[in-house]
């Protein structure tokens, strides 16, 4: 609880709207509450109004400073659609078809950020993250210095030997299935950028391989490097203070006493507060590993390189986790300049 309870901290002292797009969802009830409750800001639910407060009611819900919208009646549904031609360029579509995709809850919430209504939104507890993610990058879009589209897990340890104090940022967990050696150095800096920014802590980024400094003859091991010294550009033109270094194993990465032996001029090794993988397979498969094995909090996915704050929560997350993820959202917004819907292309693909 230190990591999100400085979180906590952060937001009650610039408190935001953060939009719930999935409000029937007793999870997301819950947790619209405690954000409230936390003075963390404005909490708003998408969905049928009559619906949620029977299910308020059934839960014991007090949603006193917690407001409703239902998409359906929303009088700027008619303006939402216009836009989304707009941004699209969807002409030819008839305005019945417009209607009925920008009613569903994340297109219409994508809306509301897009439009400045809210500041943030978290989805994902009913759907897929391809469901989730498609209105995203078709409204939200990219945030101009950016083309690559991720995601960041953040994972709050009992052990604070490891990390920053027991914070591990984990990145792409959730979005590019096979990242290009410059997708993974975007990846890196984003991540980067978005500990500090939640933390004020200095980067230590390891971008991870089965090797340290191995072989370049092979190629996996080149694009591990190269996108790590492409970072290191990256973040220096950013104005970014942070240490990257790859290809390193995830050992040699997180314990000093096997970065003494393995790396012992590295910056990074043995104290990485933040882990790049070299794909979607790995960072997926890794991340759920350690959660659920050290029963770790886990706040995520916080999506990365869009023009506005964005979350794709798990399925399977509690009332607990979508706070935290609501929370963090919040912290993303403090501070954002948002530039119009449409600014850049993604190279990202929705992973599953």
């Amino acid at each position: 609880m230190r990591f999100i309870g400085n979180i906590f901290e952060k937001l009650q002292q610039r408190p935001q709207r953060i939009l719930f797009s999935d409000g029937k969802d007793p999870r997301v009830l819950q947790a619209a509450r405690q954000f409230h409750l936390l003075r963390l800001g404005e909490p708003i639910l998408l969905g049928d109004r009559a619906r949620i407060k029977n299910l308020a009611s059934e839960l014991g819900v007090d949603l006193k400073g917690i407001r409703i919208l239902n998409p359906e009646d929303s009088p700027d549904l008619d303006d939402y659609c216009r836009h989304f031609l707009e941004i699209r360029g969807s002409e030819e579509q008839p305005l019945e078809k417009i209607r009925e995709l920008v009613v569903q809850p994340d297109y219409f919430g994508s809306m509301m950020v897009v439009k400045h209504r809210a500041d943030g939104i978290v989805s994902g507890t009913s759907e897929t993250s391809g469901s989730v993610l498609r209105p995203f990058f078709r409204i939200i879009q990219s945030a101009p210095d950016r083309r690559t589209a991720s995601s960041c897990l953040v994972l709050e340890l009992q052990d604070t030997r490891f990390g920053e104090d027991g914070v591990i940022f984990m990145g792409d967990c959730g979005v590019i299935p096979s990242p290009t050696m410059e997708q993974l150095a975007e990846i890196a800096v984003s991540s980067a950028q978005l500990a500090h920014h939640l933390i004020g802590i200095r980067p230590r980024v390891a971008l991870l391989s089965y090797t340290s400094h191995g072989d370049e003859r092979h190629e996996h091991v080149r694009r591990i490097q190269g996108a790590t010294e492409l970072a290191r550009r990256k973040a220096l033109e950013a104005g970014l203070e942070a240490d990257f270094d790859g290809d390193l194993q995830v050992d040699a990465a997180l314990i000093p006493e096997f970065a003494a032996i393995k790396l012992p001029d590295s910056r990074v090794a043995g104290r990485a507060n933040i882990l790049i993988f070299p794909e979607l397979n790995s960072g997926n498969i890794a991340s759920k590993m350690v959660r659920y094995a050290a029963r770790a909090n886990a706040y995520g996915q916080i999506l990365l390189g869009l023009n506005r704050p964005a979350a794709d929560v798990s399925r399977v997350a509690n009332a607990h986790d979508i706070l935290g993820v609501a929370a963090i959202v919040g912290v993303q917004a403090i501070g954002n300049a948002p530039s119009p819907a449409g600014q850049g292309a993604f190279q990202a693909v929705p992973g599953p």
